[in-house]
Parts: C-alpha cells; sequence; structure tokens
C-alpha cells in the first residue's frame, strides 16, 4: 500500500515523495474545477481541463505505485503512463484551437501516435515489467525499444508546439499571451527532462516520472495565462452574483 512510501520517504520533500504527489494531485484536479467553473464551454476550455485531469491523473498513479483501491502496482502504471501519454496530442489541439486555424492532418497525427502508445501502455502484454514497489517509474521496464520511441513520441511533439506556439504567436496579437504561455509550458517539460536525460541517460526509461516535479509549472500556464487570454467567455464572479441578487437584477 502507498503507506509503505510514506514510512520509506517519510521527511524527504522530493519529486517522488509522496506529500509532494498529494499535493500537486490536489492542485491540479483543483484547477481543472476552478477552470470549469470559470469559464464558459469551449474548445480550448475542454482541452485544458483534460490536460489537467490527466495531470492529476498521473500524481495520483504514481503515489498508488505500490498498489491500491483494487489495483496492482503495474495497474496503476499502465495508468500513469496512459494519462501523461495525453498531454502533446492534447497540446498540439489546444495551440491550434487557439488560434482557429484548420489543421486536420496535424492534430489527426499527434492523437494517432497518441492513441497508439496509450493501447500498448494499457493493454500491450509486457509493455509494462517488473513487480518492485518504489516511488517513481524507474523502477518498471518496458518492452525493449520502447523507451526511446516513446522519448521521441514525446519530445516530437512537445517540439512542434513550441515551434508553432511562439510561431503563431507572432501573427496573432490577441492570442500572444496565451500561445506565448504554451510554449513556456512545454518548455518547462523539456529543458528539464533533457538536462536529466543528458546528465542520466538511463532516466530516458523514466520520461514521465522525470517530469512529474515540472508537471505543476505547465498547470499554473494553463490556469494563470493560457484560460485568461484564450478569448473564452469567464462566467460571473460570485462578487458580481452577489451584486446582482443585491440590485434585485
Amino acid at each position: 500500500m502507498s503507506l509503505i512510501m510514506f514510512k520509506k520517504y517519510q521527511g524527504k520533500m522530493f519529486c517522488f515523495s509522496p506529500p509532494v504527489m498529494l499535493a500537486t494531485f490536489l492542485i491540479e484536479f483543483s484547477f481543472a474545477a476552478y477552470t470549469y467553473w470559470r469559464y464558459e464551454l469551449s474548445t480550448v476550455r475542454r482541452l485544458t481541463i483534460t490536460m489537467l485531469i490527466a495531470l492529476g491523473t498521473f500524481q495520483l498513479a504514481e503515489y498508488m505505485i505500490c498498489g491500491g483501491l483494487g489495483l496492482t502496482n503495474i495497474d496503476w502504471a499502465r495508468i500513469g503512463y496512459g494519462s501523461i501519454t495525453l498531454l502533446p496530442a492534447l497540446g498540439i489541439h489546444t495551440i491550434v484551437a487557439l488560434t482557429g486555424k484548420k489543421k486536420p492532418i496535424l492534430v489527426n497525427a499527434a492523437y494517432a501516435s497518441c492513441v497508439a502508445f496509450i493501447g500498448f501502455y494499457l493493454i500491450g502484454s509486457g509493455a509494462v515489467m517488473g513487480r518492485t514497489c518504489a516511488a517513481n517509474y524507474a523502477v518498471f521496464s518496458t518492452f525493449s525499444g520502447s523507451s526511446n520511441l516513446f522519448a521521441a513520441y514525446y519530445y516530437g511533439w512537445l517540439a512542434v508546439g513550441t515551434y508553432l506556439a511562439l510561431k503563431w504567436s507572432n501573427e496573432l496579437p490577441k492570442r500572444r499571451k496565451a500561445l506565448q504561455a504554451m510554449a513556456f509550458g512545454y518548455m518547462a517539460f523539456i529543458l528539464p527532462t533533457v538536462a536529466f536525460n543528458i546528465i542520466d541517460p538511463a532516466s530516458r526509461s523514466a520520461i514521465p516520472s522525470v517530469m512529474c516535479g515540472f508537471a505543476v509549472i505547465y498547470a499554473f500556464a494553463l490556469v494563470s495565462k493560457v484560460m485568461p487570454n484564450s478569448g473564452n467567455t469567464v462566467r460571473a464572479s460570485l462578487s458580481d452574483i452577489r451584486e446582482r441578487f443585491q440590485i434585485g437584477f
């Protein structure tokens, strides 16, 4: 159970410690709830909420990596890999939605590669192996060759998204802040992870875990910069609602 992790990592505040996982999980799910309450229905809103839920689900999966809620450590590893795999494709779709451009080939290609990896990690026989209970995904070995392919998928789409977000931000002043925030959020994933991979090439087999400490930066960028500058209609705040009732509409 996850209590094993609390005992093993008691008093240590780092990426894989249970308190950090739970705190990040609560922050990201709270951001998703806030975005749902704050903004009217739109494609960008739906995508943002989905990304925040995926980030939070990954943190929950890491916390439950020793097993729990009727699932084994391998089950939670599959859920974690599946949820984090969604992010590049959702990000590409969000960038395109922010610009209002029609790029079906780009978006469909991102989702096709995403679905392929999710299917592999969720139902692939031997896709996720290992039985060691620890606080990160590095202890799980994957099918031979999949780590390099997964790294290419992740880095590839993050690099494409960063390039397009910066390129289109210069063309669309009204969406510049939102697109630049997407690029910043992407770089918060790319740069630290690349640094880890250079220092320790073995960390390529644990890309999701390496990124976990930086996921909350991306979540903050989505809520504080992307959504407010996305052109989405903002719902009335609580103070607005109180004022309306006070004047009797």
